[in-house]
């Protein structure tokens, strides 16, 4: 674990400079805001090591699939958003020796991002000629008003130190992806532009070839007055620059302003992104460092106000929450539909920064709690524009008569991940999909969107499921053969439990929205039929044989729902039985010790009962909760939070509480030693759901709000902001009461420990706990 990082409600700060650990920072120190994204890489030069990393949303290469074997059915590329031109460089020279500080003597060093204004702060002070002394200080931000901004303000102070300062002022686009599969770049130079106080570079992506119009301008202060500047102008392939000095005293500083803006031909015609990003440069260096970020900062508070969380007395849940809701918002603005959310974001370069069911399972159900309807509805109709894809990868794989299989991983709707185990077996997506769609109903009443939208996705996904399942004559039962649940420590398993629960669902519901859509509107009904090809009866009469008769492992002896088909041939054992320098397994264990023992990734039964809760009564959910923790190393980054939600249902406030800490602060605390590979955004997500479904016990029931709190021991309070079809409201929960403040104008009403209250608009009602 690592824990060098200082606790504070509202910042992360790193003191002292640990180049060992630079790599886990510039993942945690990260920014983003929904259109592109900065690892938190050093402005000036830097020889030590380093991941660097500038992503564009939705800009991405299919990387050619690397596997040892070749099988019938693989994906032959495996999408990754590209390491896009470096934008944030800025060299200072002190009398012509580079500030690097991997090689500089460090006096001090302090890094921190700011969560609640959304910036990232970096001091230092090193000794320069003759041991004098300059302090840099550096700050940006990517504008949450004008996404295509990056702005850098980074001054030089001298504290006893008499010379010149060179600056170097520059874009380059001569970049690569560290996990490119052959070692090849993914960037062409299509042209550049290079003047006086501007650079201009235009790259194109290979494959896709999509454009990016990178582009700069400065501003150089001295104590804050404007300087004029004639700078050396640099112009070469993938690079261009401007270079100045200035000469410093002692107790005066220079401060370098960078203005960027990055545009890409996904939202500007390719002909003008010249003209456009110098527009764009023209219009952002007018307004100003100050009003930019006065902008930026009015956006952020706009966030905070609706999905803020607030707990007192533990300033470590504290930091932790507001940094996994900071990274959420900073990665997803729901603004493009075209655009998803990549399991680390704009973070680092891990999983290829494509969409997985981490998305719908985990992702989506915050949304719907903090943002405007438009957000989650736009993760659906992302999913629905890929239906006809999703259906060509069924085909693929021998799947006909519109069957979708929705992918694992992809850009495009397109399959494109190169694990067999995962991109054919992990097929509980599809039921995270189909869930997505219930859920996003549940909680804003738009039936619309089912009509509409949802249930051609619906019908595709339930042709798969009767295609996947096979009757058994031995169990007289439909079985789902060789597949991996959410649990990928058990590969090519037999009837895994949670994906044959989700599929059985799944065409329940299926049927249930064709009935109601058939008595609410017969012509939509008519319309969605005959353009699928549906045939009520016989495709619903076969999907209700499958659900009556779908084989679901029991285990009698422990009363518990059993993982898969043989799980009990395994030796059982708990996960505290492992030594401690052998975990996390995964980086200790031959994959093949790992899928013969009993430990679990991440949950999976456990899973299935979080979804499909209203099912299960307590002691069910309590009996399997037992049996399948013990047995989890939590090595996902999906695991903990669920199993808190779930302890907090049963009571277990201590266990829940243990397991909010170990996923909120996952990343913070490096529990499984890969954060330098980037953070893990989706899971983030479920954080903040162990809090507010967890400990506040928030669920949708029956068209109402229902809140059944627990508070950890250690909290004297917490509150939370959520939305229900259209009104925002807090929860405070103290040991002696529940407030619930009502900040919209609309009448809520509210299930509070099984009591019905009504809280008016702009009014706020006090209840105490029983």
């Amino acid at each position: 674990m690592n824990t060098c990082y200082k606790k504070d409600e509202w910042l992360i700060v790193e003191e002292g400079f640990h180049p060992e650990l630079n790599r886990e920072s510039e993942s945690i120190f990260s920014l983003g805001n929904g259109y592109m994204g900065q690892r938190a890489n050093f402005e000036e030069r830097y020889t030590g090591d380093s991941l660097l990393g500038s992503y564009m949303a939705g800009v991405y290469y299919p990387d050619k699939t690397r596997v040892g074997w070749w099988k019938n059915g693989y994906p032959e590329y495996f999408a990754k958003v590209l390491n896009a031109p470096k934008w944030i460089g800025i060299d200072v020279m002190v009398n012509k020796k580079p500030v690097d500080l991997a090689t500089s003597k460090i006096l001090s060093f302090t890094r921190t991002l700011n969560m609640k204004e959304g910036y990232l702060e970096r001091s230092f002070r090193i000794a320069v000629s003759r041991n004098k002394v300059i302090e840099c200080i550096a700050r940006r931000f990517l504008s949450m008003s004008q996404p295509d901004t990056g702005i850098i303000k980074y001054s030089v102070r001298s504290v006893d130190f008499a010379g010149a300062i060179e600056f170097n002022v520059y874009i380059d686009s001569d970049i690569r992806n560290e996990d490119a599969n052959y070692g090849k770049k993914f960037w062409r130079e299509v042209t550049r532009l290079a003047g006086m106080g501007e650079g201009v570079i235009i790259t194109r992506t290979l494959k896709t070839d999509f454009h990016v119009a990178t582009g700069m301008c400065y501003e150089l202060f001295r104590d804050q007055k404007v300087q004029p500047v004639r700078p050396s102008v640099v112009s070469r392939d993938n690079y261009v620059s401007n270079t100045f000095s200035a000469v410093i005293k002692p107790g005066h500083e220079l401060t370098v302003i960078k203005y960027v803006s990055v545009l890409s031909s996904l939202n500007n015609t390719k002909e003008n992104l010249m003209s456009d990003v110098k527009k764009r440069l023209c219009d952002i260096s007018s307004e100003g460092y100050e009003k930019l970020f006065a902008a930026h900062k009015k956006e952020w508070k706009r966030i905070w106000d609706a999905s803020d969380v607030v707990i007192k007395g533990d300033i470590a849940a504290q930091q932790a929450i507001r940094f996994n809701i900071f990274q959420l918002n900073q990665t997803y603005t729901g603004k493009d539909e075209r655009l998803n959310i990549g399991p680390k974001g704009f973070t680092g370069e891990k999983y290829g920064g494509s969409t997985y069911w981490d998305t719908e399972a985990f992702a989506l159900p915050f949304f719907l709690k903090t943002a405007d309807q438009k957000v989650s509805r736009n993760l659906l109709l992302y999913r629905y524009k890929h239906l006809k894809e999703s259906i060509k990868n069924a085909v693929k794989l021998g799947f006909k008569d519109g069957a979708a299989l929705y992918p694992m991983v992809t850009m495009n709707g397109e399959e494109c991940h190169n694990e067999w185990e995962i991109t054919f077996e992990e097929i509980h997506r599809n039921g995270a999909i189909a869930f997505a769609i219930y859920n996003y109903i549940r909680h804003t009443g738009d039936k619309d969107y089912m009509a509409d939208y949802g249930l051609e996705v619906l019908i595709g996904i339930s042709r798969f499921w009767c295609q996947r399942a096979t009757w058994s004559d031995d169990k007289k039962k439909y079985v789902i053969l060789g597949v991996t649940g959410p649990n990928e420590y058990e590969n090519n398993v037999n009837n895994n439990w949670y994906t044959n629960t989700i599929a059985v669902w799944t065409l329940g519901y299926t049927i249930e929205n064709l009935k109601s859509l058939k008595k609410r509107s017969p012509a939509r009904y008519s319309e969605l039929t005959g353009r699928t090809n549906f045939d009520f009866d016989s495709e619903t009469g076969q999907w209700q044989k499958i659900i009556d008769n779908m084989h679901l492992p029991y285990y009698e002896a422990e009363n518990v729902f059993l993982q898969q088909d043989g799980f009990l041939d395994k030796e059982i054992k708990t996960a505290a039985s492992i030594p401690s320098e052998e975990r996390p397994i995964n980086q200790h264990w031959s994959w093949d010790r790992i899928l013969r023992s009993c430990f679990i990734k991440q949950a999976d039964v456990l899973q299935g009962l979080y979804v499909f809760e209203d099912k299960y009564d307590t002691e069910t959910i309590k009996r399997n909760f037992d049996f399948y923790e013990p047995l989890t190393v939590h090595e996902s980054s999906l695991s903990a939070c669920i199993h808190s939600i779930l302890a907090s249902r049963i009571g277990n406030i201590e266990k829940a509480y243990e397991l909010y800490l170990r996923t909120a602060r996952l990343d913070l605390d490096d529990y499984n030693n890969e954060v330098g590979d980037g953070c893990h955004i989706t899971s983030m997500a479920g954080t903040w759901l162990a809090i507010v479904e967890g400990f506040g016990g928030m669920r949708i029931h029956n068209d109402m709000v229902k809140i059944d709190p627990l508070i950890p021991q250690k909290w004297e309070s917490y509150s939370f902001h959520a939305r229900f079809r259209g009104i925002l409201f807090e929860v405070m929960v103290t040991h002696h009461e529940v407030i619930i403040s009502n900040l919209s104008d609309k009448v809520l009403d509210v299930i509070v420990s099984g009591k019905e209250f009504q809280v008016e608009g702009g009014s706020k009602k006090s209840i105490t706990k029983m």
